[in-house]
């Protein structure tokens, strides 16, 4: 089958005021898959991050998302991946779903995925993620904001289901998609919207990530996604913009390291090892040597330039400094029959 996707994203983190733009495209799907890409540009937003605490509304002890739905795989597939790794779950606020709703169908209504909307084109509702988050009720002074967007066809019927957890897929296996996925808040808004081509349904998808506080991860230095065990992840990314830096087409299952807000992170080293002991030498991304600016300190990224194999298991290990203190983590997990 033909997939054709294109994804974008943009943050905003504490203690800083920052400028993203990321957009771009990639394959989704089964080994049987070809994607192709389809490069977009579009210029990102951010807010000005407040350590003030406001209240925030909507937020929902359990998923009210419809059965089956889009919404609802995308939803259980992030948390699915954040809790394999011991990150806190996040939780559906209704007010964000509202804006993620609302960028998901401005996108396939005007047939563009990107982070900022254009005021006078159909269904605007806010140029950035969190002018839209604002306009639907959500609290101003925001510690973080952070939102991915993509669409999704492919000639092949698929189930809602398989839709939004595609969609999830295609940020988790990025170089900077995933890092919002697995940033440190717990309030989430889902959005999907349908338009059609071909007699196939067009998917279009939005998160939006924020709160008024930034949750504490860890005491007992940075987490990682995959960890130890980890099952079924993507072997491969198609595309991204900006592309992530040395690599020249797609790339492997990347390493996500993420520490508490007021951490910051340096990678020292990285590898991975396969069954046959071929050692893969990773790429490391944080956020001094960023040339895209857009890693957060308290993030990073160690991430093998060229795709690794379906349905295989990897040993990991990856070295840096938090605050200044080495760290190490090692730890084994297995790709999926997925590309992201």
């Amino acid at each position: 089958m033909t997939i054709k996707s294109t994804f974008a994203l943009t943050s905003a983190a504490v203690a800083a005021s920052i400028l993203v733009a990321a957009c771009g495209g990639g394959g989704g799907g089964g080994s049987s898959s070809t994607g192709a890409a389809t490069p977009a540009s579009a210029p990102g937003s951010a807010s000005s991050p407040s350590s003030a605490s406001s209240p925030v509304t909507g937020t929902q002890p359990t998923p009210q998302y419809a059965a089956n739905s889009a919404t609802l795989a995308m939803f259980n597939q992030v948390n699915a991946y954040r809790q394999q790794c011991g990150f806190p779950a996040v939780q559906q606020n209704t007010i964000l779903d509202q804006a993620a709703q609302a960028h998901a169908m401005w996108e396939g209504l005007n047939n563009t995925v990107a982070d900022n909307e254009t005021a006078g084109q159909q269904g605007f509702t806010g140029v950035s993620y969190v002018d839209r988050d604002v306009h639907f009720g959500f609290p101003s002074a925001v510690a973080y904001t952070g939102g991915v967007s993509a669409n999704y066809y492919t000639t092949s019927a698929l189930s809602e289901t398989q839709y939004g957890q595609t969609l999830v897929n295609e940020w988790i296996s990025t170089v900077y998609h995933s890092q919002i996925l697995l940033t440190p808040v717990t309030k989430m808004g889902v959005g999907e919207y349908e338009t059609a081509l071909n007699g196939f349904p067009v998917a279009w998808g939005s998160l939006t990530l924020a709160d008024t506080s930034m949750q504490q991860l860890t005491t007992s230095g940075p987490m990682t996604f995959p960890c130890q065990g980890t099952t079924g992840v993507p072997y491969k990314a198609v595309s991204e913009s900006p592309t992530p830096p040395n690599t020249s087409g797609p790339w492997g299952t990347p390493v996500v390291v993420i520490g508490n807000a007021t951490d910051t992170i340096v990678l020292t080293s990285g590898t991975m090892t396969d069954p046959s002991g071929n050692v893969i030498n990773l790429q490391l991304l944080y956020s001094a040597n960023d040339p895209n600016k857009i890693t957060q300190p308290y993030a990073a990224v160690a991430y093998p330039a060229t795709p690794l194999t379906a349905n295989t298991t990897y040993s990991v290990s990856v070295t840096g400094t938090v605050n200044g203190t080495a760290f190490s983590r090692n730890f084994t997990f297995t790709t999926g029959n997925i590309v992201g």
